[in-house]
């Protein structure tokens, strides 16, 4: 997670195991759709500036499958997140300005949630951005797992 350019002769220098081995968990991993997709960290402030996370409100139950389905189709939308609490999903959005930003949470959005309601809430700075997240480390991993 911390470097995806790392060759197999570097992972197995850190874990104590053999290139080969590495190569093979990798391919295991993936198979398993734990690896999902390799890419690249980019600098979103530079790229797309405008950030922000948008709750969405669905107007009526029936409605959830199709926004779920069209919000999956729009590019600015980063993350969505079905959630508990006032409203009905959370998404994290970056936009090329601001003038994209407010068309997405007046006309694209509202139109989508069948007469639902749509609040942003627009983000000033990152304090922390990650991808890696708090796995066990190898010694707490039990003996015989696949990981």
């Amino acid at each position: 997670m911390r470097d995806g350019r790392a060759t197999w002769a570097d992972l197995a220098v850190e874990l104590g195991l053999t290139a080969p081995a590495i190569a093979q968990r990798v391919r295991r991993l993936q198979d398993r759709g734990i690896i999902r997709h390799f890419g690249v960290w980019l600098d979103t402030d530079e790229l797309v500036p405008v950030s922000a996370f948008v709750a969405v409100s669905v107007g009526a139950p029936a409605g959830h499958a199709v926004f779920q389905h069209a919000v999956t189709r729009l590019d600015a939308v980063q993350e969505c997140h079905q959630v508990t609490g006032d409203h009905d999903y959370l998404l994290k959005v970056r936009c090329a300005s601001i003038n994209h930003l407010a068309t997405l949470v007046t006309d694209t959005l509202p139109r989508m949630t069948g007469g639902g309601r749509v609040s942003s809430t627009v983000i000033l700075s990152t304090v922390k951005d990650s991808a890696s997240l708090p796995l066990p480390s190898l010694e707490t991993v039990p003996e015989g797992s696949h990981v």
